[in-house]
């Protein structure tokens, strides 16, 4: 391996940490069968005649306890494992992209895979930070989740389609498989996309940008990491499952369950979290290793944009967290969210690099084709962003109502900053009011 240079160095080493990962899975499972094993060689041997006798007490007391004990410690590794499989890991709440609705962002996706020459992500997906990443989401909770969604039910964990004023928005659709793998390969994961980065920057800067992101698909579909992964994945999802089973629970005998569960649910989580401190060290230099073979590999494609779209990233989260903090947040506290958060961060740094002397080479960028017009409908994924990041950053509701109604931003001087003005002006009156009542004289006659 030290022969090999660049990005399949990379590989060669993550494929290598996975294997350390695999083989610490395989330890497991064979501690786990070494009682059966041992009752399996006493029972065959009490058969044959060659260990003991059928009337021996001794021998026969010791195929009774290790039998007994294999039994045992089969039923405890097989809770233990189907608590680890069925574990659904954490999902990042986004705003799902369907193909329909932004072909010509797939095809970028598609001709920069095809560049790098690494498969292409199974589906693309907004959130609403200044990040980009690929997520797996090939868990079968997650399967089911998808195919729920299909039929026409939304997850609890996705934003529903936004309703405007005009009626129903269309539908910001369903994560659609890029490039279907052949049965029993590992599925290629979905990438996800900060709705900044799309509205602010130009095509060329995210595709720069997303280079060193979309080439790690290509480690991320082998089938030895994609397994070292889904296992440590499920043994961090078996953690949090076996920190919430001992709460108690709400039934006829919560206390009896709560004493049954609680040392199950204890077993589980230590058994885990054994396995997790073995793993941590291994699932972490391969995940490095992906990395650095990831940026190896992007390095021949728009390898000098990607130093002027880091620029912009900068500027993009400053842009934002200022958005979040200044603007948004007071209309999230009186029930109201801006609709077109992204709309308002291209907005503000639009007119901060037009007015900034420091920023004048931003300004020849701004006829550039923004990337946010690869999308076909760009205010209603704005929309669903904006929507979801009330949820996220201040927990409100996931759907529009009466009391978390939507405002566009030539409403929000008049709707939200002097309806703050007036309730701060309120307050301010009822303080010196309670303070005038507390100074006058008990005996004091009015005037």
């Amino acid at each position: 391996m030290r022969t090999v240079a660049g990005p399949e160095a990379g590989a060669l080493e993550a494929r290598a940490r996975a294997l350390a990962v695999l083989r610490i899975r395989s330890t497991a499972l064979a501690v786990a069968l070494l009682p059966a094993a041992a009752a399996v060689v006493l029972l065959a041997g009490s058969a044959t005649g060659s260990i003991g006798g059928s009337q021996d007490e001794g021998w026969t007391a010791l195929r009774w306890v290790v039998t007994g004990g294999a039994l045992v410690v089969l039923l405890l590794a097989a809770a233990v494992a189907a608590v680890v499989v069925r574990a659904r890991p954490a999902l990042t709440p986004t705003v799902p992209v369907a193909e329909e609705t932004a072909p010509d962002l797939y095809q970028l996706i598609r001709d920069l895979a095809e560049r790098l020459e690494v498969p292409a992500p199974s589906a693309i997906a907004l959130t609403p930070d200044c990040d980009s990443w690929l997520e797996d989401r090939t868990h079968p909770a997650h399967a089911n989740r998808r195919e729920r969604r299909d039929r026409g039910a939304l997850a609890v964990d996705e934003p529903r389609p936004v309703r405007g004023a005009r009626g129903p928005g269309p539908a910001v659709g369903a994560d659609r498989v890029v490039d279907r793998p052949e049965r029993g390969a590992p599925r290629a994961p979905v990438l996800v996309i900060g709705s900044p980065f799309l509205w602010w920057m130009r095509v060329a800067e995210l595709r720069a940008l997303l280079a060193p992101v979309v080439a790690g698909t290509g480690p991320s579909v082998h089938p030895d990491i994609a397994s070292a992964r889904r296992f440590v994945r499920g043994l961090d999802a078996a953690v949090a499952v076996a920190a919430r089973g001992g709460e108690p629970s709400s039934g006829p005998a919560p206390a009896l369950v709560a004493a049954v569960r609680r040392p199950a649910f204890a077993f589980v989580g230590w058994v885990a979290r054994l396995l997790l401190r073995g793993c941590r060290d291994h699932a972490a230099e391969m995940e490095r290793a992906v990395a650095a073979a990831a940026s190896e590999r992007a390095q021949t494609v728009d390898y000098g944009l990607r130093i002027v779209a880091q620029e912009q990233v900068g500027l993009a989260y400053a842009g934002w967290d200022r958005l979040l903090t200044r603007v948004a947040l007071p209309a999230w506290r009186m029930g109201r969210w801006p609709s077109r958060l992204d709309a308002g961060v291209v907005s503000a740094l639009t007119e901060l690099s037009r007015r900034d002397r420091l920023a004048e080479g931003f300004t020849s960028r701004l006829s550039e084709r923004p990337a946010c017009d690869l999308l076909e409908e760009p205010g209603a994924m704005d929309e669903a962003t904006s929507l979801l990041a009330a949820r996220l950053f201040h927990g409100g509701p996931p759907e529009p109502g009466p009391d978390w109604s939507p405002v566009d931003w030539g409403a929000y001087p008049e709707e939200v900053v002097d309806r703050k003005w007036r309730q701060e002006a309120a307050r301010l009156n009822r303080l010196l009011d309670e303070r005038d009542d507390a100074h006058e004289p008990v005996g004091a006659a009015p005037a």
